[in-house]
């Protein structure tokens, strides 16, 4: 077997490969002995059916078979030979018969050489969240809020009051689509209508016909309103003052804390926030690592790879959207740079795995499935169940073991802590 390699990108590769013809001819003639020798054709017993006859028949096909066997077998002892590691399929070109040799070409990309660097000079700030007595009340004030009713006033609306009104907007005087409605109720300063809207709605009272205008912002999610100026004609049907629950045993029954009392549902909201906390934390510290690692290793990644991360985005995207039909699926370019990015970080995690030598931890992949059983009544069964499918651990494995490069990262870089206050650490924007 005579191979030849040529780089014709940075991890593409053109390898060519060629064969003598004559032990393939003879795997073709060996073939067609063992075809006779059941072959059922017209005119001949069984295993009497001349050489010939079975040529003609089925020569063709058991040649095309036997080339294909020794083309696969071949290129994988080709790669093997060249110590090359392709990162995908490869798209193979065969070479016009000579009668001597059976030659084809292969071209396909090659996983990266990765050398890792800089791993213990990665800068991690740790958020260390402190939660107050203040932050507490702040909680119980919204769960109030979740519990409020809506007293109707004669008055003039004012911040926090719920205005139910008709509108009907006109861009350049006519109606648009998703301008009108009947009988919204829109609460003051909530933000879930646009500020020149709820200005609009500020200092009215009920019976009032009033029209403003309301312009849009130039990021706007409908581009085709985005920037523009409209016309808002509203009537106002009620204004409503919000109505809060009192802080007692009762309005803790109410969130299922049935003793304890007030005293003990406080504690649960203060326990609750810490595990939420918690959880934004442990992002946070991870999307630190996972910048920090691509920036002191950038990475050519595999065109292949890059491609089979955006379907799979794009599946999921489909996924959460309730979308079946591939048409209406969101345009796979959505997903190039968090499929570059998806992919790099998985080739350069598992490089940290192979050069510090992380294997699964058995008690982290143990907390994980509890982690993930947590909800069930019968958790208990639930994580011995999963613990023994060896489908669901193949799932957990990488995970788990993921993480563990993640913490060596955090337990080797550059790691400080930042203590932040809760509202102000949990209100930030994903970063």
């Amino acid at each position: 077997m005579d191979v030849t390699v040529e780089s014709t990108g940075t991890l593409e590769r053109r390898m060519r490969v060629e064969l003598p013809l004559a032990p393939i001819e003879q795997q073709v003639d060996s073939r067609l002995k063992t075809v006779g020798r059941t072959a059922k054709i017209k005119g001949f017993r069984p295993g009497k059916v001349p050489a010939k006859v079975v040529r003609k028949r089925y020569g063709q096909q058991v040649r095309e078979e036997v080339l294909s066997e020794v083309l696969q077998k071949s290129y994988t002892a080709a790669v093997t030979q060249e110590k090359l590691n392709p990162a995908g399929g490869p798209k193979i070109e065969t070479e016009k018969d000579n009668g001597e040799t059976f030659a084809f070409t292969a071209v396909f990309e090659i996983m990266p050489v990765i050398v890792l660097k800089d791993l213990e000079t990665i800068k991690i700030e740790k958020p260390v969240v402190t939660i107050d007595e203040s932050d507490i009340d702040d909680m119980m004030l919204n769960l109030r809020r979740q519990k409020a009713s809506w007293e109707e006033v004669e008055r003039k609306s004012a911040d926090g009051d719920r205005v139910v009104i008709d509108f009907a907007g006109k861009l350049k005087g006519e109606a648009f689509p998703g301008g009108e409605g009947k009988d919204y109720p829109v609460v003051l300063g909530a933000g879930q209508m646009l500020p020149d809207f709820e200005k609009g709605l500020t200092g009215v009272k009920a019976g009032e016909d009033k029209t403003f205008k309301v312009k849009f912002p130039k990021d706007y999610h409908a581009e085709d309103m985005a920037g523009k100026k409209v016309d808002f004609d509203i009537k106002v049907h009620r204004v409503e003052a919000e109505l809060l629950p009192e802080l007692n045993d009762e309005f803790a029954e109410s969130f299922s804390v049935t003793e304890g009392g007030l005293e003990q549902f406080r504690k649960d909201v203060r326990e609750n926030m810490e595990r939420e906390a918690e959880q934004k934390t442990t992002a946070d510290i991870r999307e630190q690592v996972m910048t920090g690692l691509l920036e002191s290793n950038p990475l050519d990644i595999p065109e292949t790879l890059k491609h089979q991360e955006m379907h799979a985005l794009q599946n999921e995207a489909m996924q959460r959207m309730g979308v079946e039909d591939a048409e209406l699926a969101p345009p796979i370019d959505n997903f190039k740079e968090g499929a570059e990015k998806r992919v790099a970080l998985g080739l350069l995690l598992r490089q940290v795995i192979v050069d510090k030598e992380i294997t699964v931890n058995e008690e982290m992949i143990r907390t994980r499935v509890e982690e993930l059983c947590a909800g069930y009544e019968n958790s208990e069964d639930m994580i011995n169940m999963y613990m023994s499918n060896p489908q669901v651990m193949q799932q957990v494995e990488p995970m788990v073991i993921e993480q563990q490069a993640i913490n060596w990262i955090i337990e080797n870089g550059k790691t400080k802590d930042k203590k932040v206050p809760f509202k102000e650490f949990m209100n930030a924007p994903a970063s």
